[in-house]
């Protein structure tokens, strides 16, 4: 039974929970108002039945770096360590996303031929739904084919919101 501490954390768009491991390893980062998601999530990582949620104070680090990317630090999110499981294929797909720089867009499609799986576009679409670590494996930052936004776990609206809040900071400030 995998003992899992979650801490609640106010952001721009809402509640966010961040649900870390005994070890202090950060699991999952999903918002408040997503419980379906998050249960999905936990599912995933440890079965329906493997894991146990108590509230509790996880790495302030954490809180401190999700806070500073909303205050438009937005490289403060890129030295985060965490420990999303997921297949091999999946973990590139995660480690690749975070490699584009914040306030641009990238597709499906390119972000595939980075990995060197330039037919896998859809299967990079899936892995990027199944990622546990929102904002932080920053997966809002995938377009459809000819540009347009395409499904976010959050919701279109926070998509946009994040495009344009790191739009507006720049990259890497």
């Amino acid at each position: 039974m995998h003992k899992l501490a979650v801490e609640t954390v106010a952001t721009p768009l809402g509640d966010f929970h961040l649900v870390a491991d005994r070890q202090g390893r950060l699991r999952i980062a999903e918002f408040a108002d997503q419980p379906a998601r998050l249960q999905r999530l936990l599912e995933r990582q440890f079965g329906k039945t493997g894991f146990q949620l108590q509230a509790g104070t996880i790495d302030p680090a954490f809180s401190a770096a999700l806070s500073a990317y909303f205050a438009g630090q937005l490289s403060a999110l890129s030295a985060l360590s965490t420990a999303a499981g997921g297949t091999p294929f999946q973990q590139s797909v995660w480690a690749a996303l975070r490699q584009i720089p914040p306030g641009q867009k990238s597709t499906y499609g390119s972000l595939a031929l980075s990995i060197g799986k330039p037919l896998a576009a859809r299967a990079v679409g899936h892995a990027n739904g199944s990622n546990p670590l929102s904002i932080i494996v920053p997966c809002h930052r995938l377009a459809g084919a000819n540009g347009a936004l395409t499904g976010y776990g959050g919701g279109l609206a926070r998509k946009r919101w994040l495009l344009d809040h790191e739009a507006r900071h720049g990259p890497g400030i």
